[in-house]
């Protein structure tokens, strides 16, 4: 009985310990940041006119913390991202993380006074997880999922999946017809044109 009691323990002990050592980590990451940007969102104080700017810099420097915004860029470009130049790569990451911070705050935006809930990590592959969540409206839950990958012991986020729309693909359609007849400075001056309308 004692030999038995004691495998048992071995063998729980064995499935405890092969359990990624990330598990839930990534998911804690992904709503303590989502929780940040909601609450400056909905901060009275952050509401008129005049705090615009101050808004963007608190959420600037959560998305910084958030997004994986090289990661983010190469996906979205795919086998594009080699005809770019060092120089073009650099000022694409840096239009593209605008737009990216815009596209997401204008969609979490329209659901500031919902319940937001947490509610599951799928592992993708050894670096890389999926955090499930939901906003949970009156009448429907509305899907979002963050698509996250582990560099230097950080979770970021390299792509967010709303209401089973992904952002990367998304962009990576737009700029492939741009690509597809143009050079990468055109796609650059796309991007310039639309930060400077908003």
């Amino acid at each position: 009985m004692k030999k038995q009691l004691t495998g048992l323990i071995i063998i729980w002990a064995l499935l405890i310990f092969s359990l990624p050592a990330f598990a839930g980590v990534a998911l804690d990451t992904a709503q303590k940041s989502v929780n940040g940007v909601l609450d400056v969102l909905r901060d009275p104080k952050l509401k008129p006119a005049s705090a615009t700017e101050l808004k963007k810099e608190k959420l600037r420097v959560i998305y910084k913390n958030m997004f994986d915004e090289v990661e983010f860029s190469k996906r979205t470009l795919t086998r594009n991202w080699n005809t770019f130049s060092p120089a073009q790569r650099t000022e694409f990451v840096t239009l593209f993380e605008q737009i990216l911070e815009n596209s997401y705050a204008d969609k979490i935006l329209s659901y500031t006074n919902e319940k937001v809930e947490f509610y599951k990590e799928n592992k993708l592959s050894d670096t890389q997880v999926e955090v499930q969540s939901k906003i949970i409206t009156s009448s429907k839950e509305i899907p979002i999922f963050y698509r996250m990958i582990l560099k230097d012991g950080k979770w970021k986020v390299y792509d967010v999946v709303i209401e089973n729309v992904s952002l990367v693909q998304n962009y990576r359609t737009q700029f492939n017809d741009i690509l597809a007849k143009d050079k990468p400075e055109k796609l650059l001056e796309t991007l310039r044109k639309k930060l400077n309308k908003k």
